[in-house]
Order: structure tokens, then sequence, then C-alpha cells
């Protein structure tokens, strides 16, 4: 891996991380079992404001929980953006259903509600909002609309640990929200995922498939198919640690998305993914769009020659080989453009003011404004 002087990610380890970790160590819990665990899931649940949660070993396998926990299965159908990170959508085949795809919003970035109507079919089963790159979905429509048909809302909330719709957290307007701590997240485990919801029954199907579906009467009886998909003590430690920053970590992040934009206000060729009215914008990653395609490539390869790493956006998801069929020859324009003109700038919360005059400053340097 090529060392840059700005990675596009590192994670924050300044607080209590090491100091729980060692306490793991000298108590000898360091698998899935010891006091962390449930201390994560229970300072997790309070932070967004969910009446239970329970964590997991990554954000793809609580996606994968969540659709089990919902009865979703062979013959239905969840409604899906396309530009997503692919985990959405492998969730969706692990439980044999069928992703639908559907166009996002150039303002936003986010899925289409009205393109959402559109898909809508008799065997429709559920909508998954993926709040992307920090961005809330429009979650008041989309519950509204699940309401009237009967369908189940699951958040995919890997990317907006921070992000409010008012004063709600996302995660909580749906059935059930879908967080991960990957060591890009705004906050990591190293790997790791939560699953919340105000429906405790859904997370007690949750915690009871991830453990191998092991009874809590009858030691060592399995009563379903079940599945290793619990944290370790260690993950929920650094988790835990991580936690008790979240404010100031999300504070930071959002001064730094700011002050790249004032940086860059002059520059009528890049666009910003900005915050939309009503919403908290977390901004996990600060992300831009610029005109096509071989400009944003160009202008990556221009920051990488200076020590700045960058990142893509996701291609669209019914690019895959293993999901272009559900496609069915579909042209998705906004999703297409969007993951062909998008990308990720360097975004850690330890960036200081004179790195993001920087970075834009070689951003600048590319189009020619100085």
């Amino acid at each position: 891996m090529p060392e840059f002087k700005y990675p596009v990610y590192r994670p924050n380890l300044t607080g209590n991380e090491k100091r729980y970790v060692n306490e793991c160590l000298d108590s000898s819990w360091i698998s899935s079992k010891g006091a962390f665990v449930a201390r994560f899931e229970k300072e997790f649940a309070a932070y967004v404001g969910a009446a239970s949660a329970t964590s997991c070993s990554n954000g793809t396998v609580s996606l994968h929980l969540a659709l089990l926990a919902l009865g979703i299965g062979e013959g239905d159908e969840i409604i899906v953006p396309t530009f997503t990170y692919v985990a959405s959508v492998n969730a969706i085949r692990y439980v044999g259903a069928t992703p639908v795809f559907v166009d996002s919003n150039l303002s936003d970035w986010q899925l289409d509600v009205e393109l959402v109507k559109r898909a809508l079919t008799p065997r429709t089963k559920a909508v998954m909002a993926v709040h992307l790159y920090g961005q809330a979905c429009p979650m008041l429509e989309l519950a509204e609309l699940c309401k009237k048909h009967g369908l189940y809302l699951v958040e995919d909330c890997a990317e907006a640990l921070g992000t409010r719709i008012g004063k709600s957290h996302v995660g909580i307007v749906g059935d059930i929200g879908s967080f991960s701590f990957f060591g890009n997240k705004t906050i990591t485990t190293g790997e790791g995922g939560m699953l919340v919801s105000n429906r405790p029954e859904l997370i007690a199907r949750c915690a009871h498939l991830k453990s191998q579906a092991v009874s809590p009467e009858r030691t060592y009886w399995h009563d379903a198919v079940g599945f290793n998909y619990r944290m370790t003590n260690i993950c929920a430690a650094i988790g835990t640690a991580q936690l008790e920053r979240i404010n100031s970590i999300v504070a930071k992040k959002r001064a730094l998305a700011f002050k790249y934009r004032d940086e860059l206000a002059a520059l009528s060729q890049v666009i910003f993914h900005d915050e939309q009215p009503g919403t908290t914008h977390s901004f996990w990653m600060v992300s831009i769009r610029v005109a096509d395609e071989t400009t944003r490539d160009a202008l990556r390869q221009h920051l990488a020659k200076n020590g700045i790493e960058t990142r893509p956006g996701f291609p669209p998801s019914h690019f895959f080989p293993m999901h272009s069929a559900f496609a069915a020859g579909q042209v998705f324009e906004r999703g297409e453009l969007l993951g062909a003109t998008t990308m990720n700038l360097p975004s850690y919360p330890d960036l200081s003011s004179l790195d993001v005059e920087e970075i834009c400053s070689h951003i600048r340097n590319f189009f020619g404004v100085h």
C-alpha cells in the first residue's frame, strides 16, 4: 500500500481504547462474552434513542440478521438504491430475496421516493433505505409509504452514525437499523456492527440467531439454523471507548466538511454533498462531485501525486455481474452519473484547518484556480 501524507481516513484511538482492551486482557474475557459487550450495546442504544440494540461481528452480517428477523426470504422483493455499497444488495441476496433497484436523486444522492412508489409490486416486502455518506434518506416520506402499503423499512446506517432527521437519529425511524464500525467509520471497533430497533422482539430475534440460535434454557440446544455473528469483548471495549467521544468526533467531522466547503467555494467545477434541510449530515466522508469520470479520475491522480489519498464513489450495484440480472436492462442515469463523478476526500477528524487548506490548494491548482 502506498504511503500518503493525507490518507482518506485514519481512526482516532486516543481515548480509553487501550485501557479498556487491557481490562479485557487482564480479565481473560477476550471473546464474545464479557462486560463490554452488554455495556456497548446499552450505551449505543441510548445514544441513538433505540429501545434495544445487539452487536454483531460486522455491518454486513447485521443487515443479514435484520432481514432474517423480519422473515424476508425467497419470493420477496426489497427495493434498494443501486447507488450504494454492495453489502446492502449482498444481504438481500443472502436471504434469497430479490433486489429491486431504484435510482437516486442528484440533490442528496439518496434513493428517489417517487421511484420507490413506481417499483412497488405485490411481492414487495421491504424498502432498504441507505443513508449514503452520512446524509439521511427522506425517511418520513418512506415511513409513510411503507406504513400505507404494509412494508418493512430497513435502514442501512453503516455510514450514518451521528446523522439525524430533526432530533431523531437515523436507525430508529424504520423497523430496524444497521450500523458498521469498520476502521474507516465514524467510530470503529476494527470490525463490528450493531442493530437497533424500537421493536425489542426484533433485536431479541437477531441476538438469538447471531449466537448459533442457542437455547437460553437448555445447554447446547439449538432450535434454528443460527450463525456465529457475535462481536468480541475486545471489539466492544474499543467501541465503548470510541462512543465516549462520539459527540466531539461528529462535531470535528462536521467542522472539517464546512472548512472544505469554504475553501472550495469559488470552484464552480466542484459540487458538494450538501446537508439537506431538516437533517444533520454527519459527513462520514467529505464527498464531492465533478463534471465527468475523466475529470474525477484525473483529479484523483493529481491528488495522489501530491500525497493525498481519495476514494471514488461506489459503482452502481447493478453493474456487478452477480447482480446485473436484476436490473433487467434498465438504465439508472443518476446513479450511474453519481458512481462515475463522485469522490471522497480525506475525512478523518484529526485533520487540521491547515491540512484542509493544503489539500484544497491542490484541488484549486488542478482546476487552474489560484
